[in-house]
């Protein structure tokens, strides 16, 4: 049962009308949608409301709309653990991403509790209530939004604006200047000559796209990226849904497709130098003969310093191969009217130069947070068990991992929002927060990858600390492991709201563990 407010209580009035909610999700992507569908199987019966500032469901999924946009890791493990994938492709495309999501929150209902086109703008903790209050645009009005809980699916990039780094004469380009977080939808590129500058995943699954209508498309690199091909279809899943009903066979799958994924990476961490010889052999492979492997496609880094990039079926070697793209790895030292300059003397026409320099990180998808009316910033707080803030109440935020699929740390993070609710609400308790007492603690990066757009926005991230439960580690086995053995009141404060009438709301103390 809700825990409500006196006043809204003695007014009679439902929570639609008023604007209360046991929780309120920000965000209708995989992030909300997958709390959405955990929270109300623990605690049947919980009020909800998803606000997405979209008007479609998919977040991600729905901003990115380049030609090429897919998966970069298995969508088996993407996918939900509920809601089995049954298309044929392991990798997969942007636009199938987009269909499985809509089509999971219709089954389940998740869509009757959207509200598209609601931008949060602030939330403002209330302790003598234990309330949320949400400000939130809609249609061009500020609509105010009232809830116990607040649970942040809003990703951890800036959707307004991607990266862009200040190119000396970019003014004075003539053609088109297109950054793939903001593709139009009217963009010709048929015929075009296109630079696409950066090697990230953006990049190299932009490219062999834009090569079946554009004349010709360079890839303009710093320096280069560690790229991994492997199968768009999967054999084994192919098999096991032909023997198994999708039920049976879709978690053996996705565990199987997790395992693999977690052995690459351990691979990459525990032995450096045989990754790099099995990732140049597979360029080698794939690539012309006598083709310059080491200038473009060997980097400086260990793999997985940055995040691996996935080529299905090496459609990027192959496109390579056959002429339709090539591979530029200099500076840029200016922008002319026609297209790039670079340091090395050598130009690049240009009827069109995409910029897939990356995002921009930002926490709690930048809405302005304050307890009883005083800002806190995120950045300033450690991170409990990767979805807490440090004594900031009932507020949980989804992030997934670095090295593999964002749904298993999203599906984790849903399941222990739902697991503390429901203790909560056994245990009568209206408010919880982690607490890391005044023992110091050494910091150190949320995300462990040296890519340039983590590098250059640190500052942005909540604290990670060196030891459980605040220690953010990029490791879904060992997080799984924990999560199945977690103590709900490690580290935790639980406490029940004072009466309005009170004077001062009485500092809660730590309850002993039952």
């Amino acid at each position: 049962m809700t825990v409500m407010p006196q006043d809204a209580a003695d007014t009679a009035v439902t929570p639609e009308d008023a604007g209360y909610f046991d929780v309120v999700i920000i965000g209708a992507g995989i992030s909300g949608l997958g709390a959405a569908y955990r929270i109300t199987e623990r605690n049947p019966g919980t009020s909800y409301v998803i606000l997405e500032r979209r008007g479609q469901i998919g977040g991600t999924w729905d901003l990115f709309r380049y030609p090429g946009v897919r998966s970069d890791s298995s969508i088996f493990t993407l996918c939900f653990p509920y809601e089995p994938w049954t298309r044929k492709e392991g990798v997969a495309d942007g636009v199938h991403i987009r269909e499985y999501l809509i089509a999971t929150a219709h089954k389940y209902g998740i869509d009757r509790h959207i509200r598209f086109n609601s931008h949060v703008r602030s939330a403002d903790w209330d302790s003598s209530t234990d309330t949320w209050t949400l400000s939130v645009e809609q249609g061009g009005t500020t609509r105010v939004y009232r809830c116990r809980f607040v649970f942040f699916g809003s990703g951890y990039y800036n959707y307004d604006e991607g990266y862009t780094p200040d190119f000396p004469g970019i003014d004075q380009y003539r053609g088109t200047l297109v950054h793939p977080q903001h593709w139009p939808e009217d963009l010709d590129y048929a015929g075009k000559k296109i630079v696409v500058i950066g090697s990230g995943a953006t990049a190299i699954s932009l490219i062999p796209s834009l090569t079946e209508k554009a004349s010709k498309v360079t890839m303009l690199q710093r320096s280069p990226t560690y790229l991994f091909s492997a199968s768009r279809y999967s054999p084994f899943a192919d098999m096991l849904r032909k023997v198994l009903p999708n039920r049976v066979a879709h978690p053996i799958i996705r565990l199987r497709n997790a395992l693999l994924e977690g052995a690459i990476w351990f691979l990459a961490r525990k032995t450096p130098g045989f990754m790099r010889w099995w990732i140049r052999q597979i360029a080698i492979r794939n690539l012309p003969r006598g083709y310059d492997v080491d200038t473009h496609f060997k980097p400086r880094y260990k793999p997985w310093d940055q995040r691996l990039c996935l080529i299905p079926d090496a459609d990027l070697y192959i496109a390579i191969s056959e002429g339709r793209a090539e591979v530029v790895t200099d500076h840029i030292d200016h922008f002319d009217d026609t297209g790039i300059v670079l340091k090395s003397g050598g130009h690049l026409d240009a009827d069109i130069v995409v910029t897939a320099t990356g995002l921009q990180l930002q926490a709690l998808g930048g809405v302005r947070i304050s307890l009883d009316g005083t800002e806190i910033k995120p950045q300033d707080r450690f991170v409990y068990k990767a979805h807490m803030l440090e004594d900031v109440p009932n507020l949980f935020w989804c992030v997934g991992y670095t090295n593999a699929s964002w749904t298993l740390r999203a599906d984790m993070t849903a399941r222990a929002t739902a697991k503390l609710l429901a203790y909560m609400k056994s245990h009568g308790y209206t408010h919880a927060y982690p607490h890391r007492g005044d023992e110091p603690m050494p910091e150190k990066p949320s995300w462990d990858i040296q890519a340039g757009y983590v590098l250059r926005a640190l500052h942005a991230l909540p604290k990670s600390g060196t030891k459980r439960p605040w220690n953010v580690r990029q490791n879904y086995f060992a997080d799984a492991i924990d999560y199945r053995f977690d103590r709900i009141t490690e580290a935790m404060v639980f406490g029940r709201a004072c009466s309005p009438a009170a004077a001062t709301l009485r500092h809660v103390r730590q309850l002993p563990v039952n």
